[in-house]
């Protein structure tokens, strides 16, 4: 008797892992030559969760929706990557920078850290490496298409520089860059937009709206002073408080909406050609941010998706 119940408990051990399996590993999509599975699909919302901890009370059907249009873009950017790219590879340098980029926004002081915490969340830290290898190579494609036509008016920078107080003011911002096909819709779009950053947090909104790289992340920025910041973005959040959020910035391409997490005061001495060099770098990621959505669609336009 005892026998028969171990072997029963054993058959049905592997009945409800097989059963298991074969629904996560359900092909979803084909995009040329890649396919997409809903189990692409559960490992991206565990990663999405895990790179934004915010979201995750928010409903499981929304978070599965953006996951699965999340690992969309990326097996389109990596159909394109193939195709431009022999044996494309990250320097480990820059991979490791690009890691502690990620895991400090999220907290974590160190790469061993970072390990630990994904296993906790049963996430695979070579997938994870993969997946920021392929975002990496796409920013390294669009840098050799197009940093040719960036266009930067120094002279106008150094005069921001020179206007600017001892004072500098820096800000903590989180950012939703979208478009909209008809600007009669632009009211509409930012009620939307408004409506679920209320409701389930700016990192959520980034994640559903965004198509700026930095989605992924819940649309997180790194630390910007004024000086980095264009007049119009300026303007935009000078006034705001912590956690408020502005109306939509009209920027080349679409429009963006920032948040600000954090300001902070700082007293310097303004060291010209320092600043100078930071202002062109962000000016220039900026337009090149841009020529990459304009890129993108694109690429997406000319692939044969299929949803099986």
């Amino acid at each position: 008797m005892q026998k028969r119940l171990f072997l029963y408990l054993v058959f049905l051990f592997f009945f409800c892992v097989n059963s298991s399996f074969s629904i996560e590993n359900k092909i979803l999509l084909k995009i040329e030559n890649q396919i997409i599975t809903s189990l692409d699909v559960n490992n991206e919302f565990k990663y999405l969760i895990a790179l934004n901890p915010n979201i995750k009370n928010s409903k499981r059907e929304d978070i599965l929706r953006l996951s699965k249009r999340s690992i969309i873009q990326e097996k389109i950017k990596k159909i394109e990557i193939e195709k431009n790219f022999n044996n494309p590879q990250i320097p480990q340098k820059i991979l490791e920078q690009i890691l502690q980029n990620v895991y400090s926004r999220i907290g974590l002081a160190n790469l061993n850290d970072f390990k630990e915490y994904l296993i906790k969340n049963n996430i695979d830290f070579e997938n994870v490496k993969n997946k920021l290898e392929v975002e990496a190579l796409w920013n390294e494609l669009i840098l050799i298409k197009f940093s040719s036509k960036v266009k930067i008016n120094e002279k106008n920078l150094r005069e921001q520089i020179n206007n600017n107080s001892k004072f500098l003011k820096s800000y903590l911002l989180s950012e939703i860059s979208f478009e909209v096909s008809n600007l009669k819709n632009l009211d509409d779009k930012f009620i939307e937009i408004s409506d679920v950053i209320n409701n389930q947090g700016f990192d959520f909104a980034a994640l559903k709206y965004s198509v700026s790289p930095s989605s992924s992340l819940g649309g997180k920025l790194d630390w910007i002073n004024e000086n980095s910041l264009n007049k119009s973005i300026k303007l935009a959040i000078d006034n705001l408080e912590i956690n408020d959020f502005t109306k939509p910035i009209t920027v080349p391409g679409g429009f963006l909406i920032l948040q600000v997490n954090d300001i902070k005061n700082t007293k310097i001495e303004i060291d010209v050609e320092k600043e100078l060099n930071k202002l062109k770098n962000y000016e220039k990621n900026n337009q090149l941010n841009q020529y990459s959505k304009i890129y993108f669609n694109k690429v997406k336009k000319d692939l044969e998706i299929s949803e099986l």
